[in-house]
């Protein structure tokens, strides 16, 4: 198919994220990718500042994932995982198990992110289930946050965000306000008050640990962490970390929660765990999670996707975890951090900017209003760069090996952007899971 038939034929039939089929906004014809550029069918090249939604760490095509998931491919493409197990799949617990926080050993491989958080909160409740207390069915989540797009994902995420449509099928949760970027003991009282005014109501607590994505794209203090850890053990209550987007050295530590020193008992990981190759993901609890609900009624955990476990993701997330340790990627987040803490503060300036986040490989501008959709098309197309804002945030989270022109180009574009004049509202949401 010629490329312009390519590009009709998507536009007439192809309904694409957050958009409107009859009224579709703009894309472009992705010819091929390498490293932290896309090629486009015009042969033009655009950096990735978003790391195609934050998961393509490694770069595009890399090469030793890529093999990995073509040799995987000649031997086994997928098999049920229920009844059958393979090596890719153990190896991958055996790795994961690692390199999770210490007690985190027992593992469930998802096919997404927004699945790995519908399993944690199933964990969650069968495990308040088994110990007798079937009337702990809701969790305790932080306004702001975002967890997915699946119906139980969508539910613990900002009940004031972008889900609102839905609110008449979603169960309803309880939600404490969001944290600050310092610790402020207030508002650590209040989260505390709500677990106990509904400690007999509540089967866990989820939160994305220092940085919230999706919805605020917001940093606050990792002390709060170290306080709903205990809050919740005095519960009886499990925790659970959402580090699907803040996880594999996004915020610069492997883990966001580091910072707090403190273990989850059920942390979900995503999105860069196959370097962005492929979808998988995983839930992984702790010994006691495990046992509470292997020794309940049911003895069986509830849940079981079609494709998870699939033998060639498996294969591209082993060679991921192999890069990852191969590298300092650490060090790679620090310092693309520095180049954005430097490019990006002085933004503060321009009227329509109300303020400016860096943390690791992540940078966020927030602005009043967003720039019209012409002046992000100039901007893309002028720049050579891939931006995708959303809402009131113009941000970078790009691939974890982008060096410095890379950076200082994606810091350029966003400067360019910022300056442009302000729309006429904000622009319609864009979120992913």
């Amino acid at each position: 198919m010629k490329d312009n038939a390519i590009l009709e034929y998507d536009r007439t039939f192809v309904w694409h994220p957050y958009a409107s089929l009859t009224n579709p906004p703009p894309v472009r014809l992705a010819k091929s990718a390498n490293g932290v550029e896309i090629t486009l069918a015009d042969g033009s090249r655009l950096i990735d500042a978003v790391a195609s939604w934050w998961s393509v760490a490694h770069g595009h095509n890399h090469p030793k994932i890529v093999e990995a998931m073509r040799k995987q491919g000649e031997r086994l493409s997928h098999v049920m995982f229920g009844g059958f197990t393979h090596e890719g799949a153990v190896t991958l617990a055996e790795k994961l198990a690692a390199i999770a926080p210490d007690g985190l050993n027992k593992v469930f491989l998802a096919d997404s992110g927004s699945i790995a958080v519908e399993v944690a909160v199933k964990m969650c409740l069968q495990y308040q289930n088994a110990k007798g207390r079937k009337q702990r069915t809701k969790m305790l989540a932080l306004k702001g946050g975002y967890h997915g797009d699946t119906a139980c994902a969508m539910a613990l995420s900002d009940p004031d965000g972008m889900h609102t449509l839905f609110a008449g099928m979603m169960p309803k949760h309880f939600f404490a306000e969001k944290f600050s970027a310092k610790f402020d003991i207030e508002e650590l009282v209040m989260f505390a008050e709500t677990l106990e005014k509904h400690r007999d109501e509540i089967a866990g607590v989820i939160c994305e640990p220092v940085f919230q994505a999706a919805n605020a794209m917001w940093f606050y203090s990792p002390v709060y962490l170290t306080y709903m850890k205990s809050m919740c053990a005095a519960a009886d209550i499990p925790l659970v970390f959402d580090e699907i987007a803040a996880g594999f050295h996004r915020t610069g530590p492997l883990w966001a929660h580091r910072a707090a020193k403190v273990t989850p008992d059920i942390m979900c990981v995503g999105k860069a765990l196959t370097g962005g190759h492929c979808t998988l993901a995983a839930t992984i609890a702790s010994e006691d999670v495990a046992r509470t609900i292997s020794e309940g009624t049911p003895s069986a955990f509830m849940h079981g996707p079609t494709f998870m476990a699939n033998p060639i993701a498996c294969a591209a997330a082993n060679a991921s975890l192999e890069l990852f340790a191969e590298g300092d990627y650490e060090a790679k987040a620090n310092g693309i951090e520095k180049i954005l803490a430097e490019r990006l503060p002085p933004l503060k300036a321009l009227a329509n900017v109300k303020d400016v986040r860096v943390k690791g490989a992540v940078g966020i501008v927030e602005v009043e209003r967003m720039p019209r959709v012409d002046d992000i098309e100039r901007v893309i197309r002028d720049n050579g760069v891939w931006l995708r804002p959303f809402c009131n945030y113009i941000y970078t989270m790009p691939p974890l090996v982008a060096d410095a022109r890379a950076v200082e180009k994606i810091s350029s574009a966003i400067a360019d952007l910022a300056s442009a004049p302000p729309g006429d509202e904000i622009a319609d949401g864009d979120f992913h899971e």
